[in-house]
């Protein structure tokens, strides 16, 4: 009964509903308020059902796209009872599959002491790419309170890891099962355990490209890095999905009643447990028992993220954090992947108009999808858009790193 409530509220076109319900001779109180014939609400029915994604960027990199991932092309259509951006969100938490996958766990230092838990796929059975030291890798980046254990990141694993590829998935400090050795966590806006990452991988297989994708606040980082890192980033190319551009107009988002009630006390109370899980370390730069008091996302931000980096308010941390602002000052060729009805991310909010400008940067833009959903076909259990569109990309980026480079308008010393 929740989800179908989820269900309704989520419906933009009641003129779709009352045409479903009228088919199967259920009574309605909306039926009396349709006003649309029915060939147009059949019409509007197929349109949203059907719809093809939107590809903001250069001519030169849409080429590129079209003819070596096709995926950006094709109509999106969503699992027709799973249609609504809450539905999509909440479903693929539950009905997602997990493929199977054996990671090699490994312990990197940091600068301040701390530690980091990088789980590997190394892929040494790979017949495409023999040679370990050449073998292509694709650096992966989970969402907040996500680690390599996500639906997503094992299905973003198992089409690498089927194409020859080497994966390796970076957990935030204190969520990949590991013990914190310093009183420092992660944040959005800190990019210098990403830079230590890239930094030890390019040490160990020098001769190997290097791509890196982050899913949702792991997107968020990865922008921020190659914003940062500019023409010495590393990377071969980027690839981003359900990225949250303006973490002010995410939160706002998130504070609405029906998704404070679904999303936002549940992502508060998972990083709540997660300080307390890391209590006595924490206790020593923050009030622990403050911090478990939030009970959303801006309250512990405002108690514990902005306070453990130092920011002046949750304000300047959100500001700081948001990569929307910052895409012109990366190089690499950037492909992101966002949904029109992403509760997390509005679409008001996205960079459609930088999208335009860069040459480096693609921006695709499904109707449907919600957050990390992508749910597609009756019982979507397991491949969906999401999954096909990294593998196409992320092998189109690897097969043809001139052809992607030039599309971009990149030199070919900038990424060497």
């Amino acid at each position: 009964m929740f989800l179908f409530c989820v269900f309704v509220h989520d419906l933009r076109l009641l003129g779709v509903l009352s045409e479903f319900l009228w088919m199967w001779a259920i009574p309605t109180r909306f039926s009396p308020r349709i006003i649309l014939p029915k060939q147009a609400r059949v019409a509007t029915f197929f349109q949203h059902f059907f719809a093809t994604p939107v590809l903001v960027c250069s001519d030169a990199f849409r080429v590129f796209l079209q003819r070596h991932c096709p995926v950006v092309a094709e109509p999106f259509s969503p699992t027709p009872w799973c249609w609504g951006g809450r539905l999509q969100t909440l479903v693929r938490v539950l009905i997602k599959s997990s493929p199977q996958v054996d990671y090699r766990n490994e312990l990197i230092r940091t600068a301040d002491g701390g530690q980091i838990s990088l789980d590997w796929v190394d892929n040494g059975d790979s017949a495409a790419y023999p040679e370990c030291y050449s073998r292509p890798t694709v650096l992966i980046l989970p969402g907040l309170t996500g680690n390599s254990r996500q639906t997503y990141v094992l299905h973003a694993v198992s089409q690498a890891t089927r194409r020859g590829y080497r994966c390796v998935v970076f957990n935030n400090r204190g969520f990949g099962g590991e013990e914190l050795l310093t009183p420092v966590t992660f944040c959005a806006a800190d990019t210098s355990d990403l830079e230590r990452v890239v930094l030890h991988v390019r040490e160990l297989f020098p001769q190997a490209p290097l791509l890196g994708t982050g899913v949702s606040l792991g997107g968020m980082l990865l922008l921020n890095y190659l914003a940062r890192k500019g023409s010495e980033a590393g990377l071969v190319a980027g690839l981003t999905m359900s990225v949250s551009w303006d973490t002010l107009e995410s939160c706002a988002s998130l504070e609405q009643p029906i998704n404070r009630l679904i999303f936002n006390r549940h992502l508060a109370s998972n990083l709540c447990q997660a300080i307390n899980r890391h209590r006595k370390m924490l206790e020593t730069v923050v009030d622990v028992d403050h911090v478990l008091k939030a009970r959303t996302i801006r309250e512990f931000d405002e108690r514990y993220t902005s306070v453990m980096f130092g920011y002046k308010s949750c304000l300047d941390y959100y500001q700081e954090a948001s990569p929307n602002y910052k895409l012109p000052r990366t190089t690499v060729p950037i492909l992101c992947l966002n949904a029109a009805d992403d509760p997390f991310s509005p679409k008001h909010a996205l960079p459609v108009a930088l999208a335009k400008r860069l040459p480096n940067v693609a921006l695709l833009v499904t109707s449907h999808g919600g957050h990390i959903g992508y749910l597609e076909g009756l019982y979507p259990r397991g491949e969906g858009y999401m999954d096909r569109l990294f593998g196409q990309f992320i092998q189109a980026a690897f097969d043809h790193p001139g052809d992607l480079k030039g599309a971009c308008s990149i030199k070919e010393e900038l990424l060497d």
